[in-house]
């Protein structure tokens, strides 16, 4: 497990909200994937393929149940994994719609790369300070 300084309760909390916005992300496009293609930063990139939309909200439901899993035990090795596979999935997602941005107005894109820049920035963070950052014990038990 973390250890039990104020640390774990920022990892904790920040595991939390990724769990949770994966779990609501998942199920909305696996039970609404039509409603989600209608959201303007998805359906500028056409077509529309719905068996691929239930194949990423039920991959997002994986994730999230994964995520669920270290925040309710915050032990290490599950906490790392589960950040490294956020960051697997969310730093590529970040880059790709990067180089896509010309059919979203200035505003619509510069919200849409804030909102996906903190989706590598949040788990970025969490994964030093269950790493360990900052603290100079390297490889120690805890962080």
């Amino acid at each position: 497990m973390l250890s039990t300084s104020g640390r774990d309760g920022l990892v904790r909390a920040g595991l939390g909200f990724l769990a949770a916005t994966q779990l609501l992300l998942g199920l909305w496009v696996l039970l609404l994937p039509e409603l989600f293609w209608k959201w303007p930063w998805v359906s500028h990139l056409p077509p529309y393929n719905e068996h691929l939309l239930r194949d990423f909200g039920g991959a997002g439901l994986g994730l999230g149940v994964v995520l669920c899993a270290a925040v309710a035990t915050l032990e290490r090795r599950l906490v790392l994994t589960a950040l490294v596979a956020y960051l697997a999935s969310s730093v590529p997602h970040l880059v790709f719609h990067a180089q896509h941005l010309a059919p979203l107005s200035a505003a619509s894109g510069a919200g849409f790369m804030a909102l996906l820049g903190t989706a590598v920035v949040l788990p970025a963070v969490l994964l030093w300070l269950a790493a360990g950052g900052g603290t100079g014990r390297g490889n120690a038990e805890a962080p």
